[in-house]
């Protein structure tokens, strides 16, 4: 059985911490990418936000599937302001009338899919982002939000802890294996140009790894399948070494800042994630504990081989929209086993 709907008491903390909702009053979104864990959060929050301040919006959201959708989360079915529009990203006829606004996130994060058919992920992302724009930069006003990957920057080197938001991007190859970092870079290009032109706002988040209530628990994904174990009353399994670096931000903030960058970003690249960094083991550790099961680690670790890393600094966010993380790692977890076991 699927678990409810969100904690009303974190859906107005997101409200709270975005503040200033007043300039999408009456506004029309389209939405890209709005059935899955990011756009979970973010309709839930608009939702609360059009409730808490009557702001009339209207939300048209991209799906293949929305009554699958609506299967999962049947008390936004007859939410007023949510509506959708069937089809795929590379080949959708955009609904009739003006947008204001579009959050563009459409494009499988899952492993899974890339393994399988790089080129096909890859091609989805470049000619679903030139098909958005394509359609959508007919609209005579419109800000734009595009949701990327701190994946653009390709392996981090083990001796840097944390990415800074300047950091240089890789070009490109032809090795299936950087396949979506290769996809997600190229869209960068594609919506930032196509902003440029029509004189778009046109804020980037790179998102890097998040916590809570959606997040896949079979995907790839090491928060998401620790707590698929320990629900199933544990052993959590860590299939490496456990060395791995890692950090985690809430959905709650991260559907936060996503908002709070559509509304008042800046045309620029901002990392979306949490600097505070934690190893897979050490993460197994604190789920097995607040889940009061057993911990295993398949691999000793190598001597004299550094931990791979994933792990951003994040500046700018703070520095120029005055949102910081505020849900700690140990709260993050709590939260997310409370929803789960409803």
């Amino acid at each position: 059985m699927m678990p409810g709907p969100l904690p009303e008491v974190e859906l107005r903390e997101a409200v709270g911490m975005v503040g200033d909702w007043s300039s999408l009053r009456g506004a029309r979104l389209f939405i890209t990418g709005g059935t899955g864990f990011f756009g979970k959060w973010l309709l839930e929050v608009l939702g609360t936000a059009d409730r808490s301040f009557h702001l009339g919006v209207e939300a048209v959201v991209l799906s293949r599937d929305p009554a699958r959708f609506l299967q999962a989360m049947p008390h936004l079915r007859d939410a007023p302001w949510l509506s959708f529009q069937q089809g795929d990203i590379t080949t959708f006829q955009v609904p009739d009338g003006a947008f204001s606004h579009l959050i563009h996130g459409a494009g499988s994060s899952d492993a899974r899919d890339y393994r399988r058919a790089p080129t096909a992920m890859r091609h989805a992302l470049v000619e679903g982002a030139r098909h958005v724009m394509e359609t959508l930069s007919k609209q005579a006003a419109l800000r734009v939000l595009f949701l990327s990957s701190g994946a653009v920057y390709g392996p981090q080197p083990s001796d840097l802890t944390h990415l800074p938001e300047e950091y240089p991007l890789p070009m490109d190859t032809d090795e299936d294996a950087q396949a979506y970092a290769q996809g997600k870079r190229e869209a960068e290009r594609i919506v930032f140009e196509a902003c440029t032109a029509s004189s778009f706002p046109c804020p980037i988040a790179r998102c890097f790894a998040f916590a809570g209530p959606h997040l896949p628990l079979d995907q790839h994904f090491a928060f998401g399948n620790f707590i698929r174990d320990a629900l199933a009353g544990g052993p959590i399994r860590v299939s490496g070494d456990g060395t791995p670096m890692r950090s985690y931000l809430y959905a709650s903030e991260l559907a936060a800042w996503l908002w709070a960058l559509l509304l008042r970003g800046e045309s620029m690249t901002y990392h979306v994630g949490s600097d505070q960094d934690v190893s897979i083991q050490a993460l197994a550790v604190a789920i097995g504990q607040a889940a009061g099961v057993a911990v295993e680690v398949a691999h000793q670790p190598k001597p004299g081989t550094g931990p791979l890393r994933y792990v951003p600094t994040v500046t700018r966010i703070p520095d120029r929209l005055g949102l910081r993380q505020t849900v700690e790692l140990d709260e993050a977890i709590a939260r997310t086993l409370r929803w789960h076991r409803g």
